[in-house]
């Protein structure tokens, strides 16, 4: 099949924007990353609403306390969730409301991908 030839040029439009920095585009790509893991993006959508000591993650999610540990490591290396301590508690809970949107959000189409019915344009094949 030959490939469609465009009928206009980049600078036809006066609307691109510049050019993201690199670095900020293999950051939003780490973080994508670390989020990419069904347990992970379960532990961070537990922890969407209020903060949850370790062992309460433990308990929801249904696994071991060190399969939870090394999956809340990743979260906590990337920014994703803090951590405070009172006493011999450890408490987690999402960095800021960025990570909370970034979850409402792939959850929410997430859902809506299930939901709908396959849909095709007629460029697809």
């Amino acid at each position: 099949m030959k490939e469609p030839i465009p009928s206009c040029k980049a600078d036809d439009h006066d609307h691109a924007d510049a050019a993201l920095p690199p670095a900020s585009l293999e950051r939003a790509a780490q973080l994508f990353r670390a989020m990419a893991d069904a347990p992970r993006l379960r532990i961070l959508d537990l922890l969407k609403s209020r903060e949850l000591c370790v062992t309460e993650i433990v308990a929801a999610v249904g696994e071991k306390f060190t399969t939870v540990s090394q999956r809340i490591r990743i979260l906590r290396q990337e920014g994703l969730i803090v951590r405070r301590r009172d006493g011999n508690h450890l408490y987690y809970a999402l960095s800021d409301r960025h990570v909370a949107d970034l979850i409402l959000n792939a959850l929410e189409h997430a859902n809506e991908l299930n939901a709908a019915p396959a849909a095709t344009s007629e460029g697809d094949e």
